[in-house]
């Protein structure tokens, strides 16, 4: 059984939520501050997190980046809650780590669809340890990218899409695959995004970013 912790501070929505993964078969357990759920992840890592955003004391993004720099809870899927709804702050917390974005006020059923969706993704198994394209390394197990050899400092997000490329090497991928499979949601025309994470991708990669091929009203490959 799937073991979800919910970090919430508003008691009607924490309920809502308990009730509602409870009541779809999930172990629940919440927690109205980051301090508590913190301590408890030192004794038991969850199969997902659902993190609000605006907490008391330390907000979610201070808590999800402890969450990332824990080689224990690293991997462990992230869903950020809250009621802010512009692309910038969508960016922020996915480029942070999150796997997924949902905001408030969201129903019932596309609560219980997204995790089921976030955990059917985290649970995918066969991923080769290394990869490697022409002059790229990419290390799953440490994440982390390597360029002839010298290490290539990329973001959460940057690392996911560059993975996701190499994984489908020669296959075009439209934006609307690539957000749904990095950033978790549905592509609502958010087409910046992706194109911009490309673009930093391609920067930090050097040389080695020229094998990101740009597929004209398409998508992505690399090649």
């Amino acid at each position: 059984m799937a073991v979800i912790y919910i970090v919430e501070d508003d008691e009607n929505i924490r309920e809502i939520e308990r009730y509602a993964l409870k009541n779809s078969g999930y172990e629940v357990k919440t927690f109205e501050c980051g301090a508590d759920f913190l301590k408890q992840l030192e004794e038991k890592v969850p199969s997902l997190i659902l993190l609000d955003i605006m907490l008391p004391g330390e907000d979610g993004l201070k808590i999800l980046a402890q969450i990332r720099k824990n080689r224990r809870t690293a991997d462990v899927p992230v869903m950020m809650v809250t009621a802010k709804t512009s692309e910038l702050d969508k960016v922020r917390g996915l480029d942070s780590g999150a796997d997924d974005y949902i905001t408030k006020p969201f129903g019932v059923m596309e609560l219980i669809s997204r995790v089921k969706a976030l955990l059917r993704r985290t649970r995918d198994v066969g991923e080769e340890h290394q990869m490697t394209h022409e002059e790229i390394l990419l290390d799953n197990q440490k994440h982390a990218v390597f360029i002839k050899g010298e290490a290539c400092e990329l973001t959460f997000k940057e690392f996911e899409l560059l993975k996701y490329l190499m994984v489908n090497k020669g296959i075009v991928l439209t934006r609307e695959k690539i957000m749904n499979h990095v950033w978790g949601f549905e592509y609502e025309g958010e087409s910046r995004t992706v194109d911009m994470h490309i673009k930093t991708l391609r920067q930090k990669l050097g040389d080695a970013g020229s094998c990101i091929k740009t597929i004209r009203n398409v998508g992505y490959m690399v090649e």
